[in-house]
């Protein structure tokens, strides 16, 4: 009938999709590992062969590590069978020094002597024209992500790979694994009217996916001109698994991202960054702790009377060092997860607005409606104000997330 399976997924119809788009510039994995082996880990164990005879650049920040935390820079910069002649900075930097909203800049990085490019904010022919600049034939990807559509690493990843395509280079993903699980996809899909950095196209709030399968979907439904890609798998992951299963060093992907549990919660609590509540930032417990001056233990309550899985929520008091609130006490909740195979994290965050508007009489939503970027549509925000509850608000988006559904399963490299 004419209409491609990009069309029907920006468009929030179901479609079915073969597997073999997602398998073919996959490499196979060797059997038989205990712990999980990384994308990178493959690489250098095969001896570089991919990225024999490239100038070869990476995106990556201070996550790219190996097994035994050595940067996987460090390592390739000291490795003769890899000619590494750039680093790619996302938001953050390439070693992790600036804040939300902040980058390193272009600068020679002291420890290896290596030209550092920034991309944070770059995208379509300014990002090709960096990535021309810097003499490379092939750029390689490999940073951790942590499951939440608005985290973004990913659409560094989108950006990179349609600026790749623009400039001619091979583009290739060193896969890590998703944090949260793969397990499923959760939450409303985004609409592309609200497409922005913290979304660039319509997947699910919650993806379950690995940045090597988002770069496979990113390529065959989104990019205007695909990249040539190619992907190296990881061993010894499973879909069911969470990040402490792995064996894998965890590193802050970024400066509110301190643990495995704040990328479990961040899903459905960074929607707090959309209102005039604090999200946590400035105290250890970013996006588990979530506040506002006036806020007593009623919110606590008419949360733990909603009978979310997996969570209870217990009444809290802090004072941000940093961002909203800034040295002032404020009340509130910190989530509290007794078990993260039941718990939904983007069903939490819902549940939380909503006891929120409901036992705050000072809520409101951030002027410039950012939950409606953050949430991909005007729908979780006007169907709150209009007094829905949880369920209300969940079942708005089910149509839309099947349909995305249906399209992940076509690029899903693990069980």
């Amino acid at each position: 009938m004419g209409l491609s399976r990009r069309s029907l997924l920006a468009a929030g119809g179901a479609v079915v999709a073969s597997a073999s788009a997602a398998t073919a510039s996959a490499v196979s994995p060797p059997p038989g590992h205990g712990r999980v082996r990384t994308g990178f880990e493959r690489l250098a164990a095969d001896g570089y062969a991919l990225l024999a005879g490239e100038r070869v650049g990476i995106v990556t920040n201070p996550t790219g590590v190996t097994a035994d935390a050595r940067h996987v820079v460090d390592v390739m910069h000291a490795d003769d069978r890899v000619d590494l002649a750039a680093v790619f900075g996302p938001e953050h930097g390439f070693r992790g020094t600036a804040q939300a909203g902040g980058s390193e800049g272009r600068h020679e990085d002291p420890a290896t002597g290596l030209p550092v490019h920034d991309t944070y904010l770059k995208s379509g022919q300014a990002l090709a024209d960096v990535f021309t600049a810097s003499g490379v034939d092939t750029v390689v990807f490999d940073i951790q992500d942590v499951g939440a559509r608005f985290y973004t690493y990913i659409w560094t990843l989108y950006d990179c790979m349609a600026a790749a395509a623009l400039a001619g280079k091979r583009f290739v993903v060193l896969d890590r694994p998703n944090p949260v699980t793969g397990r499923a996809a959760l939450g409303p899909v985004l609409e592309r009217a609200f497409a922005t950095f913290v979304g660039r196209e319509p997947i699910a709030q919650a993806h379950g996916m690995t940045v090597a399968e988002l770069a496979l979907l990113f390529n065959a439904e989104f990019l205007p001109v695909p990249v040539e890609l190619e992907t190296v798998r990881m061993t010894g992951w499973r879909r069911g698994e969470f990040f402490d299963a792995t064996g894998l060093p965890w590193v802050p992907p970024s400066p509110n991202m301190p643990t495995p549990d704040t990328a479990l919660v961040y899903s459905g609590t960074c929607l707090f960054e959309g209102t005039n509540l604090s999200e946590g930032r400035g105290t250890t417990r970013p996006f588990e702790l979530l506040g506002a001056e006036g806020i007593d233990r009623r919110w606590a309550e008419a949360a733990n009377a909603l009978g979310l899985p997996g969570v209870r929520f217990r009444e809290a008091y802090f004072a941000p060092t940093f961002s909203k609130f800034q040295g002032r006490t404020v009340g509130g909740v910190q989530l509290h997860v007794d078990d993260r195979a039941a718990f939904d994290p983007v069903r939490t965050g819902i549940g939380l607005l909503v006891t929120a508007r409901n036992s705050w009489p000072g809520f409101a939503w951030r002027a410039d409606h950012w939950i409606d970027k953050l949430t991909g549509s005007t729908r979780v925000r006007t169907l709150i104000d209009a007094g829905a509850d949880t369920d209300e608000v969940v079942g708005a988006w089910e149509p839309g997330l099947a349909a995305f559904r249906d399209v992940r399963s076509a690029y899903l490299l693990y069980r």
